[in-house]
């Protein structure tokens, strides 16, 4: 007998995931041919396709507090109880609910009532894994409640799938998963609620339904009138400034750093031969690319905080802490100046209405840009050019020990959280570095970061007994992804079974940086994974380099191959309980 089996509870936790592997491992005892549904934070939901809802002869649904949507299951003989009785008898529960099942009846009100309708954008700094599958997480989640949705990603190659003012319109709330500062005048007068790209890929479901009982409202800020106080805790905070002024300046640094590996291949000093192609090759790339990074990321800052005004005085303090050698920490230094001094002046400065037109273009820029510049010249510029040149002499003559122990820092870091925050600022503190000529870190960061997905296609391939097959196809898709340096491949492995996974990534990612460090790899592009290997130096002591991440992702894979449980492992105390 096909039998289809659905279980949630209120918390969406441990009750849920326990009556489904009960439930499943009963029904198979009783010879039925048995497909489950949980609804559970421990384990992503696989909903039934449209063929096992057409062969299904019957439908079991343990359910406690609310009783999920069913109407996918309309004519199918169907039993509805509550989930401690199944937890109890299972076997005695799956009996009673073959006895008793009826054909399932429409609700009146099924068809009567439009079905909701959200809209969405998601964003994250370098605007290519957590955009694309957080976007996907909410599409698909939104589906199988029943919802309308579109969603707007605004990635590396800027928006897609945009949202039209008809959409936009006729939605019932927006949802901004976004790690970024994004432009939401659009949306003055909707119901929003705004969250970053990490919950709505790893919790879709709780994030459209926080979404819809909590949205507020949102209304546009008047450049000239200060809000209130519930308007100023809904604003992003400073991490996510930084990581907007980031999101701009990394396709600066990937295209400069490509630039300036290529003129090498013409050999290491060619560029000083001026008239030469790769002087030329230099120049755009070392003399005009990496000379924007500072004035680019400082101004971005300005921006994500203080809109338009904020991007003039804010690329000027770039601007100034770059040439007094304040390097990448000057640039978040004065990008927050410029900033936060814009949005004080546009916010608390009153004008008459007949001048209220020059705030922008003049009164803001002009003092924004004198405070920022005089901050940075007499204040702030020397101190942290005195900082970054010995924090810059020390990573370029560090010993080896100190090497291989900032490789394990930067290894871990971006195995702890797969594109989180703590990632993000490994990430950030090696990209910045580029500025002023040091390359070591870029590489452990980029080669640590590829660790997480290819351990985990590792593992499915060592024990492959040990995976469904589900998490068989991720692991393939895991070691892909990898190989591109997206660490969110690992992601569904880690949500499912984080005190395994995580420590397994964490352990190969710092191996991988630590040697990466010790063979004195360099790296000039913070991007692009496996694909820059074939570019002629773009990275330095390459051969060594390739066997620093193959150590760690193998350390990872062998690791959790290990530490793994199967399935029937983890039904074996779930039984006994």
């Amino acid at each position: 007998m096909n039998v289809l089996i659905v279980t949630t509870c209120p918390s969406g936790m441990a009750s849920s995931y326990m009556a489904a592997r009960v439930l499943e491992q009963a029904a198979e005892k009783q010879g039925w041919k048995v497909a489950v549904e949980c609804h559970s934070q421990l384990a992503p939901v696989v909903s039934f396709t449209p063929a096992q809802i057409a062969e299904a002869e019957l439908v079991l649904v343990a359910a406690s507090g609310s009783t999920p949507d069913l109407s996918r299951f309309v004519g199918k003989p169907c039993f509805v109880d509550g989930i401690q009785p199944a937890l109890n008898d299972p076997a005695a529960w799956l009996q009673q609910g073959a006895a008793q099942a009826g054909p399932l009846q429409p609700s009146p009100e099924q068809g009567a009532s439009k079905p909701v309708r959200l809209v969405a954008i998601t964003a994250c700094p370098t605007g290519v894994a957590h955009t694309f599958m957080s976007a996907e997480a909410l599409s698909e989640t939104a589906k199988k409640l029943g919802y309308d949705i579109k969603v707007e990603t605004q990635g590396s190659v800027g928006a897609q799938n945009a949202l039209t003012a008809e959409d936009i319109a006729a939605a019932d709330c927006v949802i901004v998963a976004a790690d970024i500062d994004v432009n939401l005048a659009r949306f003055n007068g909707k119901r929003l609620y705004r969250t970053g790209t990490g919950p709505a890929l790893k919790k879709p479901q709780h994030t459209i339904e926080t979404a819809l009982s909590e949205a507020r409202v949102w209304h546009q800020q008047n450049s000239g009138a200060a809000q209130g106080d519930e308007a100023d805790k809904k604003e992003p905070g400073p991490y996510q400034h930084l990581l907007t002024g980031v999101s701009f300046m990394l396709p600066m640094v990937v295209a400069g750093g490509l630039i300036i590996a290529l003129s090498f291949i013409f050999g290491i000093e060619a560029f000083k031969e001026e008239g030469t192609l790769a002087a030329a090759l230099m120049q755009i790339g070392g003399g005009s690319a990496f000379a924007l990074m500072i004035p680019v990321l400082s101004g971005y800052i300005a921006y994500s905080i203080a809109d338009r005004p904020g991007i003039a005085p804010g690329m000027i303090g770039g601007m100034l802490a770059s040439s007094l050698g304040a390097g990448f920490i000057g640039g978040i230094i004065s990008g927050f100046l410029a900033g936060y001094c814009a949005r004080l002046l546009a916010r608390r400065v009153p004008m008459p209405k007949s001048l209220e037109s020059l705030k922008p273009i003049l009164i803001i820029p002009l003092f924004a840009s004198l405070f920022t510049g005089l901050v940075m010249i007499y204040v702030v510029g020397g101190p942290v050019a005195t900082i970054m040149a010995v924090m810059t002499d020390f990573l370029n003559n560090m010993g080896s020990a100190n090497a291989v122990l900032l490789g394990v820092i930067i290894g871990a870091m971006m195995c702890f959280d797969m594109g989180g925050p703590v990632n993000k600022a490994a990430y950030a503190f090696s990209v910045g570095l580029l500025a002023s000529q040091t390359y070591g870190p870029m590489a452990a960061a980029m080669a640590a970061g590829m660790v997480p997905a290819l351990g985990m296609g590792i593992a499915t391939f060592l024990a492959r007994r040990k995976f469904n097959t589900n998490e068989q196809e991720a692991g393939k898709a895991s070691f892909v992804l990898g190989l591109c340096f997206i660490s969110e491949g690992a992601i569904p492995f880690a949500a499912r079974d984080p005190l395994r996974v995580i420590p397994s990534c964490m352990a190969g990612g710092a191996l991988t940086g630590a040697l990466s460090m010790l063979f004195g790899a360099k790296l000039l592009a913070p991007h692009g994974g496996v694909f820059v290997l074939f570019i002629p130096n773009a990275i330095q002591q390459l051969g060594w380099y390739v066997l620093a991440i193959t150590a760690g992702a193998l350390l990872t894979g062998v690791v959790y191959s290990v530490l793994k449980r199967s399935d029937a492992q983890m039904l074996a105390p779930a039984a006994s309980a």
